[in-house]
């Protein structure tokens, strides 16, 4: 059980999905740069790059376009596989390819990394954010970068599109932070987007979300090698990055699925009883894996990100009720029934509140045992609604 629990944490931390092989071709990370971007506080970074990857051909009109925004711990890589070896592909890559629920047949589909990616020290990921040289002085930004929000990373995003001469969305789908992203899309860009899929999000940070999303902040805040933020010269603060990096994989799930998967362990543990300083194995068990992801992610970047999600509110105005007035898109909300993070309330309230300003919108929840992540892992099982959504 120890060793399914370990391949079921290490999957979680990279973003993947148990699939068959993926039916797509090779994919090819492609890099985008752009200069002097004004961020949604009015602050100016003199230069941008994220990475991106598509999936499908764009067609002539470039009306086929599918924009997926990633989660929080995630990147870009939604589909397929840069290598044959991979051992596992893109996290969504059970309903997206030829033929598949989201057709690449048909849809040209693409994803960016947001800024402030929690992962710019992974090969795979480009992203511009605290760890980042910062040209006026030759070393990293540190908390000197501005603070960005779900609209500075729906404008990169818009600048990639425009690149390819892409005006259109015909959807955007997300999960988690991807949904926040993608309701952005809808408020900030309302003749842009056709479709909108929310999956296990929320229009408003509230004042329990906010507050449990510090919780994350503090471990790295209060690690003294984090410095105030200034640490690239010296130590990183390692040990509070990866308490917080255990903290958000043990938050995004349910209980009902840890105790299946790890039933062995039990209060009956001997080392424990033995030894204070001792630990329970799935104590030690997400330790390790803490440690394995906090390799390629960066204290600062994984601050910046908490920051976004707490000051998310839909269209970044003064209220919820005049964001949602702006939706022009049909909406289909997908709920997590188990979800502890982002509680299906936070959901109930964007429907509630599109359904009183007269949008199209539909809320169907996802249920599973996997809690939050039962919108990764448990997607499929509104293959057909969604197919069905994307034809309409």
């Amino acid at each position: 059980m120890r060793i399914i629990w370990g391949i079921v944490i290490a999957c979680l931390l990279s973003a993947t999905t148990w699939t068959s092989a993926s039916e797509l071709p090779l994919v090819e990370k492609q890099v985008f740069t752009t200069t002097d971007f004004v961020t949604f506080g009015g602050e100016t970074v003199a230069e941008v790059q994220v990475g991106w990857e598509a999936y499908g051909e764009l067609n002539d009109a470039k009306d086929n376009v599918i924009l997926i925004t990633h989660f929080f711990s995630g990147n870009s890589h939604a589909a397929g596989k840069y290598h044959e070896d991979d051992a596992q592909a893109g996290y969504w890559d059970a309903i997206i390819g030829p033929g598949k629920t989201i057709d690449t047949n048909r849809f040209f589909v693409i994803s960016v990394d947001t800024l402030v990616n929690q992962e710019p020290h992974n090969p795979m990921v480009t992203t511009t954010g605290p760890a980042s040289i910062n040209p006026a002085t030759g070393k990293p930004y540190g908390l000197d970068f501005p603070v960005v929000t779900m609209r500075d990373f729906v404008n990169v995003q818009k600048l990639v599109l425009e690149s390819l001469g892409i005006e259109k969305l015909h959807a955007v789908i997300g999960a988690s932070m991807g949904s926040l992203q993608a309701l952005e899309w809808t408020v900030a860009y309302p003749d842009w987007v056709e479709r909108l899929i929310h999956v296990i999000g929320m229009a408003e940070a509230d004042p329990w979300t906010i507050a449990n999303l510090q919780q994350w902040a503090q471990p790295i805040m209060l690690d003294a090698n984090w410095n105030n933020g200034d640490y690239y010269d010296g130590e990183a603060p390692l040990q509070g990055l990866q308490t917080t990096l255990g903290m958000i994989t043990l938050g995004s799930l349910h209980p009902q699925i840890v105790n299946q998967l790890y039933a062995a362990t039990t209060a009956r543990e001997s080392a424990p009883l033995e030894n204070i300083r001792n630990n329970f194995s799935i104590v030690e068990q997400l330790r390790g894996l803490a440690a394995m992801r906090a390799q390629y992610a960066d204290a600062n970047h994984i601050l910046y990100l908490i920051r976004a999600n707490q000051l998310y509110l839909a269209g970044m105005g003064e209220s919820l009720e005049a964001g949602l007035a702006k939706v022009n898109a049909k909406t289909l909300i997908l709920p997590a029934s188990n979800d502890l993070l982002l509680q299906p309330y936070l959901s109930e309230r964007l429907y509630e509140g599109l359904k009183n300003a007269n949008k199209d919108v539909t809320i169907l929840p996802l249920d599973g045992p996997w809690g939050h992540l039962d919108g990764v892992y448990g997607i499929s099982q509104y293959a057909e609604t969604i197919e069905q959504f994307l034809k309409k």
